[in-house]
């Protein structure tokens, strides 16, 4: 068994519920989407969703796309900790689609920007937008 699928069977009823519906969903959802989607199935303030999305991310299955503001399911096996990852987005501003990218190029360029600037990252997230291919068509 991955370490993800322990860590998925670790979950409270809330954080299950939000991470099936991020990872049942095409496009990334706000918090408040997520508030309203679930309300029904027992939330009801905003830091419900809050916490449930934290562990979520602590766990490494979720991410925040920083410029919407908006949460998405990981889209990788093997997906570590948020908090030591570098990750790539592609986010179509037509049909609002999110692809996620894990790059080794970019993970030794980070790695040599800190050893080199003496900075060390708690994460790296770097956001394309513009138009996919299925939209260009």
């Amino acid at each position: 068994m991955s370490t993800k699928s322990k860590r998925s069977k670790e979950l409270t009823k809330k954080q299950t519920l939000v991470m099936d519906l991020l990872k049942n969903n095409k496009v990334p959802l706000s918090a408040y989407d997520i508030l309203d989607k679930l309300h029904n199935f027992g939330f009801r303030a905003p830091l419900q969703v809050y916490r449930a999305l934290d562990k979520l991310i602590e766990l490494g299955l979720v991410h925040r796309l920083e410029t919407l503001n908006a949460f998405v399911a990981c889209q990788h096996k093997n997906c570590e900790s948020n908090y030591k990852k570098t990750t790539m987005f592609t986010i179509c501003e037509m049909c609002g689609n999110v692809h996620e990218f894990v790059n080794t190029g970019l993970i030794k360029l980070v790695k040599f920007l800190e050893n080199d600037g003496k900075f060390k990252t708690s994460r790296t997230v770097v956001e394309f937008k513009g138009v996919c291919s299925a939209c260009t068509e």
